[in-house]
């Protein structure tokens, strides 16, 4: 099965791909020049808004808006915020304060906490932790010493978390305690053979989707962890993905490409796989 470009290069960063329900649009970011890019699907319009210093994940607020991670915490939006020439400015809440740390990937659970993990600019190894934002902003460390903390999903039923600290080249599932939020038990889901393991993303069968960096392909996992679908990315570089009911949207990087190569890298792609995904959980705060 193959991807097909949907978008002009519009990134130089892509990542973290979210539907907006309520506005019937695909949201995912430019990630280190801050900006949230809007694809409208049925009109093919792509629209850019510079929201902070980095833009690393974002998810919709369950009262409206969205909730933003950026370099070194979150930015509450307020509805219309990403679609408005002049939106109001953000409420920030500060994570931590180390310049050399970032913040890169993240989601939330059923429970409407928003979970976002770091890494060195660097990648020095240990140097990331996985941050929850609570509901009522306050921030908690969930896990430290990893190294490129990326993607972060959880089962519908939200009693297990899948997660990806890149170089560890796996998949690990938590089991998740929904009155507390700890993710406990880790272990290894799936051992990655080819490319080097970015976002992730559910579908409805309990299938999980994971863009694989450097290998041009996502990779389907059935639930007990056995690969059962390839989409072939004609990039090199993807970087996330997400459903739409029925659809795959695909978000790939031109980071470390000489100027002239892979002409395509930077742009939103599209499969239909014939499987239906999950809406995204949104923030309770």
């Amino acid at each position: 099965m193959r991807a097909d470009q949907v978008t002009d290069a519009c990134a130089e960063h892509g990542e973290g791909p979210v539907w907006d329900t309520a506005n019937g649009v695909l949201r995912f970011v430019d990630m280190l020049v801050g900006a949230v890019l809007t694809f409208d699907p049925v009109t093919g319009e792509l629209t850019r808004h510079v929201v902070a210093d980095v833009a690393a994940a974002l998810r919709p607020r369950r009262p409206g808006g969205w909730v933003l991670a950026t370099q070194r915490g979150f930015a509450l939006l307020d509805r219309g915020d990403l679609d408005a020439p002049e939106a109001a400015e953000p409420a920030w809440i500060e994570a931590f304060t180390d310049k050399s740390i970032r913040m890169n990937d993240g989601g939330c659970d059923p429970q409407g906490r928003f979970y976002c993990g770091t890494m060195a600019y660097s990648q020095d190894p240990g140097c990331g932790t996985l941050y929850r934002l609570d509901p009522d902003r306050s921030v908690h460390e969930v896990l430290t010493g990893l190294t490129v903390s990326n993607g972060l999903c959880w089962s519908s039923d939200g009693a297990h978390a899948f997660f990806v600290d890149s170089p560890t080249e796996r998949i690990d599932v938590f089991d998740a305690d929904p009155a507390t939020g700890t993710l406990h038990d880790r272990r290894p889901f799936v051992q990655i053979r080819d490319g080097t393991p970015d976002g992730l993303t559910i579908d409805a069968d309990g299938g999980v989707w994971v863009a694989l960096y450097g290998a041009g392909a996502v990779h389907r996992y059935d639930r007990h962890g056995a690969l059962d679908l390839v989409v072939e990315v004609p990039v090199s570089q993807p970087t996330s993905c997400a459903f739409v009911d029925r659809d795959l949207f695909i978000t790939t990087t031109r980071e470390g490409l000489p100027d002239g190569a892979e002409p395509q890298a930077g742009a939103l792609f599209h499969v239909r796989p014939g499987v239906r995904g999950l809406p995204p959980f949104g923030f309770g705060g």
